[in-house]
């Protein structure tokens, strides 16, 4: 589905890397918690009320104290892959909704989760949200399907993810002779061609490209090492040809080093989709329905 039929990432090793950055990723969450502000801000302009919201890859649960503040009413769950995000989410979310939920709906409930298996019934979710989980996917489409089976008709999802061009510097930088050393990223086109194939209907996509800034390449280094967002390609080489790689990495990225500060883009695609009335059974039987005729009286 990415288009990069070679690509793959090694599961196991970002479970492992997203639960020690449990600790230390929501100190380096400035992209995240800025693409969560614009993804809240689009509900703004879409009606819906939803029962049931479902944060899929919550992390430690940032997301969900601006779902609660939005659907006061809506219970909350966030699911994750690494369990320990979710009790960093339980400690640090659960105290804050007890002292501000006193005679309110509970607060969120967490379950460890692969998004292409989710512990949830058919029909049972409103609302789907996902801010920066699908990028860590080789292939969104048994996720996206997932998604689909368990929103109710009507419900919706809405998403963010990250597109090719993001970290277009450190890949232009790094040597690529001995493997993939920079994360690939699905093309929105290709995305919303899966969203169709999950069976979603509508889908509103729009692309920004956002700029961070750092002193130097350590630092950058730093924040994707404590978010938990290094490479986990599975062709990914082990090291970096010695010494001479890294400056030659150095070199390259000072010569785009701007007002003093060496940028980072970041390719950030959101969008949203519903789930519509089904046209067919499971077993591919049409459906028809029929409506009560109008009174001619």
């Amino acid at each position: 589905m990415t288009g990069d039929a070679d690509f793959a990432l090694d599961r196991k090793l970002l479970i492992r890397r997203f639960g020690r950055a449990a600790a230390s990723c929501d100190e380096v969450a400035v992209l995240a918690r800025e693409v969560a502000r614009r993804m809240d801000e689009r509900l703004d302009y879409i009606r819906i009320e939803p029962k049931r919201i479902l944060d899929l890859g919550c992390g430690t649960g940032a997301d969900l104290e601006a779902l609660g503040r939005r659907f006061p009413t809506a219970q909350r769950i966030g699911a994750d892959f690494a369990l320990p995000m979710l009790a960093r989410a339980r400690g640090a979310r659960g105290l804050f909704d007890r002292l501000r939920a006193l005679g309110k709906p509970q607060g969120p409930s967490f379950a460890c989760a692969d998004a292409a298996a989710l512990p949830l019934v058919r029909a049972s979710v409103s609302l789907v949200w996902s801010n920066l989980m699908l990028n860590w996917l080789a292939d969104p489409l048994p996720a996206l399907r997932e998604m689909h089976r368990v929103l109710e008709v009507d419900g919706m999802l809405m998403f963010s993810t990250l597109g090719p061009d993001t970290l277009r510097e450190l890949r232009a930088a790094l040597p690529v002779a001995q493997g993939e050393r920079v994360h690939r990223f699905i093309d929105m086109h290709d995305l919303g061609d899966a969203l169709v194939q999950a069976g979603f209907s509508d889908p509103v996509m729009d692309m920004e490209v956002l700029t961070l800034t750092y002193a130097d390449l350590d630092e950058l280094l730093r924040d994707l090492r404590l978010s938990g967002s290094a490479n986990a390609s599975a062709a990914r080489p082990r090291g970096l040809s010695g010494r001479g790689g890294w400056d030659a990495a150095r070199c390259a990225l000072e010569a785009m080093r701007q007002e003093g500060r060496l940028p980072a883009t970041f390719e950030v695609v959101q969008g949203h989709a519903w789930k519509a009335q089904p046209k067919t059974t499971e077993d591919g039987r049409a459906i028809v329905r029929f409506q009560p005729r109008p009174d001619r009286g």
